[in-house]
């Protein structure tokens, strides 16, 4: 496919002729480009050949007869190697019936050496007309990019929220529980969706990622006290898994930590290592709340956030348990390589057994 770069340069034409006087002919012709292309010429069979092997060209001119050579054949291999080159022939013996045959071949125009005044602006236009090709053809094959991309998503998305919806009924302990449960895990991947494309499904900055999670349980921010670190983004596959955890803390703190009563709060700070690798480190930590007890079993909120961080980030999770309240402290290495997921494991974020961290 050709690209882009010949509307930053001049066009490189190759000249498939054996006359030097018509090749001084054309060339002065050919300058009346603006910016006057550059000629490669061929005289022979071989020297053609080598060219089309060496050089990637935008326009072909040959003559329609050769000693050692002929045009038809010169279109021909042009049409085989490089089919989405102009070719223009430029020949003083082309009758109708050989200019009918070269069009039905692939030629996009001829110009007769006794009207070569038409020389200019038919090379101008089949440049033209290639470039927009090409472009189409980019576009095209862009828009199909972003079509099997978002295809991708939707299925990975589905997959995610089939798991959460089979999971979350199979722990709650009624209808109204199972609901608000479902819901917040839902808001949480669709508040992640929402940042991830207003910054065009790049990088999002860690501390929007927070906020956006954060706000959507707590009122009053008040009550977070918020220590920014480093300037850090996430990819949005980091962000996605994230934030998910972030709405299991802030769920649970809602419901058993700090801020289930009107005095407690979450203390949240992170910060960046580097010292065999660039590492964030996020700590969350609950103040003023009841004493946080350690389940008598795996919840599915706790699965869920391990699993997250161990294998979509391939990161570490300690949590602490204390009078003070819940600690948990989370690192992971920045853009490392996901490795493949351990036996047992089908579902990227979800697949374990348990319930939520404290219940």
């Amino acid at each position: 496919m050709q690209n882009i770069e010949p509307l930053l340069r001049p066009a490189r034409i190759l000249l498939l002729e054996d006359s030097l006087l018509d090749v001084e002919l054309i060339s002065e012709h050919l300058a009346q480009l603006s910016p006057t292309p550059e000629i490669h010429r061929a005289f022979n069979r071989a020297g053609y050949v080598r060219a089309l092997d060496e050089i990637e060209f935008d326009l072909i001119l040959a003559d329609f007869s050769l000693p050692d050579f002929d045009g038809m054949a010169a279109l021909d291999m042009a049409h085989d190697r490089v089919p989405e080159t102009p070719f223009i022939f430029v020949s003083g013996v082309l009758g109708e019936e050989a200019a009918i045959e070269s069009f039905r071949r692939g030629a996009t125009d001829y110009v007769l050496k006794q009207r070569m005044i038409r020389l200019a602006s038919a090379v101008e236009r089949a440049l033209s007309e290639s470039r927009e090709r090409a472009e189409r053809k980019r576009i095209e094959q862009h828009r199909e990019l972003l079509v099997r991309e978002l295809s991708h998503r939707v299925k990975n998305t589905m997959a995610m929220v089939m798991s959460i919806v089979r999971r979350t009924v199979k722990n709650s302990v009624s209808v109204d529980d199972y609901v608000e449960n479902l819901m917040g895990r839902l808001r949480a991947m669709a508040d992640a969706h929402a940042l991830l494309f207003e910054t065009n499904w790049k990088e999002a900055a860690l501390q929007d990622v927070i906020y956006r999670t954060i706000s959507a349980y707590i009122r009053n921010l008040d009550r977070i006290s918020l220590t920014v670190g480093p300037s850090s983004t996430l990819d949005p596959k980091a962000a996605l898994a994230f934030s998910m955890v972030l709405n299991e803390l802030a769920t649970n703190a809602l419901k058993y930590g700090s801020l289930s009563n009107d005095s407690g709060r979450v203390v949240l700070n992170w910060s960046v290592t580097d010292d065999h690798e660039k590492q964030l480190n996020f700590e969350w930590r609950e103040v003023g709340g009841p004493p946080a007890q350690e389940p008598t079993r795996t919840g599915f909120g706790t699965t869920l956030i391990s699993r997250t961080i161990e294998y979509e980030l391939q990161g570490k999770v300690a949590t602490e348990y204390s009078p003070s309240g819940l600690v948990c402290k989370i690192s992971w290495p920045l853009q490392d390589p996901a490795p493949p997921l351990p036996d047992g494991i089908t579902s990227s974020y979800y697949s374990g057994s348990g319930k939520d961290v404290t219940h």
